[in-house]
């Protein structure tokens, strides 16, 4: 029986009456209904999954002025308000039941936080038309994906959301008592250059118990793509409770003998070298962002949850990130946010070619020289800038692995973070336990110019989730544990490190990545030797020399080597102590945690008393 709670209402136009009519589910039909009376739009769209509702929405955004085009009209660029041009922290909260103090977390009782930002929504669509869309989190009927549904009135979100993720209307329609994660935004009022004018009112809510995400008043996408980072945190704790993981992850094959590809996932904090390594242009790119990691008769497999790339657009070049420059100029649907436009072409920081002297940013009209309001050098294009694109772009795409059902199976896990002075460039872990424990919950990154702040300040970003964290951090790290034991065959764990430095130089160039990807690949398979220490498993130059010979063409001397993986054993106590005072200040932390950091320390001063503070590999 077809439903008609809400489709007779004046506002659903007869083709939307249609739609709406063909599902029967009574939580969605609630969900959108309440929605309506609170926010109170002039008419309603719902976003099937048919080509007609993708062009309807692209042509209404830039119709709307959300979006505008290119010189390549497959091509449009969209600006956030000046003050709209992050993840807002402050406003950014996580409702619980009565307050509960989370470590790391920002919270606010539940009832109180519903009440304050649906105050803000209260009629706020009047004039406007609410958009529903209706998606799949990974491949379309995979056992390993979870379905959600987006109310917005903004048609570049929805438009960004049906780039980055697959729109799956059907399915609700077929599976009418199917769970759903809920995400509801409003851009609020907007000025004359359609980007929202209540910063002030901005608000960023997660209501883990509803398993829904509200914003308003912003339009930035990290705050209002429902199924990015705001799903994060809801599938977060859903992993908890389930005994799966929710990561922040890229997913990525690495080509090896043969026909042979082992796919590995890859943690790292903002600027430390994520989405270069899984777009590496000899191996194969599933996903650069997100993951969901399940066991299936004991192997842990996994899926991108995603369908497209929401990237950092600043500083990519075509000389070390060749992969994304081709798929930026060539001619496939790309929206820029956020980057100058002068005559019809985007331009971005650290691009490697020259940048325009005048042009539209995200300041609006811009010339260079321009203040901000603390008399700051106003950029061409905001170091946040963003470019969305859907992952078919990509010429090293691994489109079987994407569209997955089962997912692939994980036989490599990579942590990585920014650190001039401590981690080689890669260590295998020794097990499970101390890879989760020593390497991924250990992950420090130094801050960058690109950071507000000082340079070089560590930051902890254990298993690089702190930004988006919406459970008690022990009990993350325990369900981890407890995810390894129901594995017959654990993914070894790697930790990499890009940025360590001699005499303030590099001691790595960018490209040696696809190098330890390798060395990392062949390890799981168990080929090539390894050196033993106390932090894990290192390369032996035997191995890596013939290995930076075939990938790269390159000479890899002794002194490279030697400089590269020598135990710096004062620094890295000093890491591991750091870490566990952390982690001993939390009531919830796993006992395994902080006996392993302490075997570590124990092994690591050993080391120090009879080699001393920097030892060479050669010596192990």
């Amino acid at each position: 029986m077809k439903s008609s709670n809400i489709s007779n209402r004046p506002i659903f136009p007869p083709s939307e009456t249609k739609k709406i009519e063909f599902i029967e589910n009574q939580d969605l039909q609630k969900f959108i209904s309440h929605y309506i009376d609170l926010m109170e739009p002039s008419s309603v769209f719902l976003v099937t999954d048919s080509d007609e509702d993708y062009e309807f929405i692209r042509r209404k955004s830039l119709e709307y002025g959300e979006e505008k085009l290119l010189k390549k009209t497959s091509h449009t660029y969209h600006f956030d308000n000046y003050l709209d041009q992050a993840r807002d922290k402050e406003n950014t909260k996580v409702l619980t039941e009565k307050r509960e103090k989370l470590p790391f977390i920002n919270t606010m009782e539940r009832t109180a936080g519903i009440n304050e930002i649906e105050s803000l929504m209260k009629g706020i669509m009047k004039g406007r038309t609410m958009l529903i869309g209706f998606f799949s989190l990974g491949p379309k009927n995979s056992p390993l994906s979870l379905k959600a549904v987006q109310i917005t009135d903004s048609y570049y979100v929805m438009h960004s959301e049906m780039i980055l993720y697959r729109s799956d209307y059907e399915y609700f329609i077929r599976n009418p008592e199917t769970n759903f994660l809920k995400f509801i935004h409003s851009q609020g009022e907007v000025d004359s250059r359609k980007t929202t004018k209540n910063i002030k009112g901005r608000r960023v809510f997660f209501d883990l118990e509803g398993n829904a995400s509200l914003s308003v008043n912003t339009q930035y996408a990290g705050n209002t793509v429902g199924l990015k980072k705001l799903a994060f945190r809801l599938t977060i704790k859903k992993a908890l409770e389930e005994g799966w993981l929710s990561e922040h992850m890229f997913l990525m094959g690495v080509n090896g003998k043969g026909n042979r590809v082992t796919y590995f996932t890859g943690a790292f904090p903002s600027a430390c070298g994520k989405t270069s390594t899984c777009m590496v242009p000899s191996e194969r790119i599933v996903g650069d962002d997100l993951v969901f990691i399940k066991e299936k008769d004991g192997i842990a497999r996994a899926i991108n949850l995603e369908y497209g790339v929401f990237g950092i657009i600043d500083g990519v070049n075509e000389e070390d990130d060749g992969t994304i420059w081709d798929v930026l100029y060539g001619n496939d649907e790309t929206i820029f946010s956020n980057v100058l436009i002068n005559n019809g072409e985007p331009y971005w920081n650290g691009m490697g070619v020259s940048i325009p002297e005048t042009g539209e940013n995200h300041s609006a009209v811009w010339k260079k020289g321009n203040k901000d309001s603390e008399g700051k050098d106003i950029p061409a294009s905001h170091k946040n800038a963003r470019f969305t694109v859907k992952l078919s772009s990509f010429s090293g795409l691994d489109k079987a692995a994407l569209d997955s059902k089962e997912g692939v199976p994980v036989e490599g896990i990579i942590f990585g973070g920014r650190d001039s002075d401590t981690w080689p460039p890669v260590c295998e872990s020794l097990d499970w336990n101390h890879g989760v424990i020593n390497k991924g919950a250990s992950i420090e990154s130094e801050t960058t110019a690109a950071s507000i702040g000082k340079t070089g300040v560590r930051t902890f970003n254990a298993m690089s989730i702190m930004e988006f964290l919406s459970v008690d951090l022990g009990k993350y790290l325990e369900n981890y544990l407890k995810f390894g034991v129901k594995l017959k065959k654990k993914p070894l764990i790697f930790a990499v490190n890009y940025f360590l430095k001699e005499n303030g130089a590099f001691l790595n160039e960018k490209v040696d990545k696809a190098v330890w990807l390798k060395w990392m690949e062949e390890r799981v398979h168990g080929e090539g030797e390894a050196t033993l220490t106390p932090i894990g498993y290192i390369p032996k130059y035997e191995d890596l020399r013939p290995l930076f010979k075939t990938v790269l063409q390159k000479e890899y001397t002794k002194d490279q080597y030697d400089a590269q993986f020598r135990i710096r054993t004062s620094k890295l106590i000093e890491k591991d102590l750091r870490i566990r005072e952390v982690y001993r200040g939390l009531t919830t932390t796993p006992k395994q945690v902080l006996t392993e950091l302490d075997k570590e320390i124990a092994r690591l001063k050993e080391l120090q008393q009879s080699h001393g503070e920097d030892v060479s590999p050669f010596t192990l």
